[in-house]
């Protein structure tokens, strides 16, 4: 889906390149949309097209974004670290 976004030129100039606004209103509307629960950290790493975990996470901490860790996350961490001989 293309979407466009009319903003006055004179406003334009003070918010960047078209490329960073294009960007920061997809972030936006993604990180909006995740917090209020419409996407998943899957989907949204793919909507803003993270290819690592870590890059996710780098980014929700970065605008203060912190999910809950279960203890299904902790068990599975464990059996990496068991994996990596830790």
């Amino acid at each position: 889906m293309e979407i466009t976004l009319r903003i006055p030129d004179e406003l334009a100039r003070l918010l960047g390149t078209a490329g960073d606004i294009e960007r920061r209103a997809l972030e936006a509307l993604a990180l909006d949309e995740f917090k209020l629960g419409h996407l998943s950290r899957a989907e949204l790493r793919r909507l803003l097209g993270f290819g690592a975990r870590a890059k996710l996470d780098e980014f929700l901490a970065a605008h203060e974004v912190f999910g809950t860790y279960t203890i299904d996350d902790l068990e599975r961490e464990r059996r990496d670290l068991r994996r990596l001989g830790f």
